[in-house]
């Protein structure tokens, strides 16, 4: 059975990234790469633990863990050769590029700087995951889609939401049981990244709450990654109900139920936060304030689950959660006392590849690690946490601008989905590394890149029109 799927996810994969191969390098179509990872990335640990469950191949494996860097890289290299004249290319720098570049900058010197005890092939491993991000960023940047190619990526964003929250059905009432346990996710960890099978039902912890009630991750690679990810098939559903007639908003509302599902599947007491908080921001921010009446019904019918409907368990995580009286909670608190600690005694870092559950961070050597903004501070001090968190709130800021003030309807529902994504986000990133999250964090930073495009676009129109005048 296993060899079946294998061959069926490799042959898609296969086709989507000749497809988008072809596309970027014979048409030119650089952008083009973005499909592929909104596609792909969701599956990606699933595929992954599928491929070295059929093969026993640690090589095959790594042909499909660089796909997704190899397209990105492709995506480059691309853009630069059909740039005609790459050295007249115009540069409108704006606050989140300064920042983003600033980040960049200082963790390539940390990579090149004998700092910290982490060999130089992990800190390299490390400079990679930011890196790539970087450039998903700086690729949006420079990104022209017309409506019909945005569309084209909302459709993927909706069906990636209904089908985690189809799975989500199957883990629960077909298979009584999580995806990951028949998909040789297990085996995957023990002997790729050396994780040893941990709690009740053999996987990890994040599968299950302290009191041993399943957490699904439907295909995504956790639970946590479940949740993190809905929420921008959430936004995405929430804009295209707001600005669509009556008669077609039913599909966009189904897409909206799904992600809220999918959250309660995946019982993760920061999302479920994040999600309030992203329709407080919403309605706040953009003026929407019937959607505090929903934000508020939503809450009471949660309540409401929670105190006549669901089972024991769940209703016990719910206060323990509220009581900080469980282990995973004490668990947090604990690692921000380490990070801060750390950051306070050397507040200029201790060097890349220290902190987080990245995979080339050794156990002997983190400090901290669930908390994505310590997690930066640890490693490249305060300066790099406070870049960190200001290319953040400048993206958000610039994207909430283009929602408001862009011609363009399908750009500015992108900029709105950036925007509030990056914002419902800001609470999970307090209590996990999520920018190892691919699907949610490199999706989003090339909305957030499209979005300054479109930023730089309606300020360099304001300019234009001010020298007219």
């Amino acid at each position: 059975m296993a060899l079946v799927i294998f061959i069926f996810l490799a042959f898609a994969i296969a086709v989507g990234l000749l497809w988008t191969v072809q596309m970027m390098i014979f048409k030119g179509k650089w952008s083009y790469f973005i499909y592929f990872l909104a596609l792909f990335l969701p599956f990606y640990i699933t595929t992954l633990s599928v491929v070295f469950l059929a093969t026993r191949s640690p090589l095959l494996v790594s042909l499909f863990q660089v796909s997704k860097e190899l397209v990105v890289l492709i995506a480059c290299l691309v853009f630069v050769i059909f740039q005609r004249k790459i050295f007249n290319y115009p540069f409108r720098l704006q606050s989140t590029d300064w920042f983003m570049m600033g980040f960049i900058g200082l963790a390539a010197l940390y990579l090149i700087l004998p700092i910290g005890q982490s060999s130089f092939l992990n800190k390299a491993l490390y400079f990679k995951s930011i890196l790539i991000p970087t450039l998903i960023y700086f690729l949006g940047r420079n990104t022209q889609f017309g409506d019909l190619e945005l569309k084209r990526l909302f459709q993927i964003v909706f069906i990636i939401a209904i089908g985690a929250f189809l799975m989500n059905l199957v883990e629960n009432f077909l298979l009584n049981a999580h995806l990951q346990q028949f998909t040789g996710y297990a085996l995957f960890n023990a002997v790729i990244n050396d994780i040893e099978p941990q709690g009740n039902y053999n996987l990890t912890w994040t599968f299950e709450t302290a009191a041993a009630m399943k957490r699904l991750g439907s295909f995504f690679s956790d639970p946590l990654e479940l949740a993190s990810s809905v929420l921008m098939g959430f936004a995405a559903g929430l804009i295209w109900f707001l600005t669509t007639e009556r008669a077609h908003q039913w599909k966009y509302l189904l897409v909206m139920l799904c992600c809220m599902g999918s959250l309660v599947f995946a019982s993760s007491r920061a999302s479920f936060a994040a999600f309030f908080l992203m329709i407080f921001f919403v309605a706040l921010v953009f003026k929407l304030y019937k959607l505090i009446g929903f934000g508020f019904l939503s809450l009471a019918l949660f309540v409401i689950y929670v105190v006549f409907f669901a089972s024991e368990d769940f209703y016990f995580f719910v206060v323990d959660t509220l009581t900080l009286a469980d282990t995973s909670s004490i668990g947090h608190v604990v690692e921000w006392v380490l990070a801060l600690d750390s950051m306070v005694v050397s507040p200029l870092g201790i060097g890349l590849a220290m902190s987080g559950n990245f995979g080339s961070v050794t156990d002997e050597l983190r400090v901290g690690g669930e908390n994505q903004f310590l997690i930066y501070g640890v490693q490249l001090g305060w300066i790099g946490m406070i870049l960190y968190i200001s290319t953040l709130l400048t993206g958000i800021w610039n994207s909430i601008f283009v929602f408001k003030n862009s011609d363009n309807l399908n750009l500015a529902r992108m900029a709105f989905v950036a925007g509030t994504v990056k914002a419902g986000l800001l609470l999970p990133l307090f209590t996990a590394n999520v920018e190892i999250y691919t699907y949610v964090s490199w999706v989003s930073w090339w909305m957030i890149g499209l979005s300054i495009n479109e930023y730089s676009r309606i300020q360099l129109i304001g300019y234009k029109n001010e020298i007219l005048i």
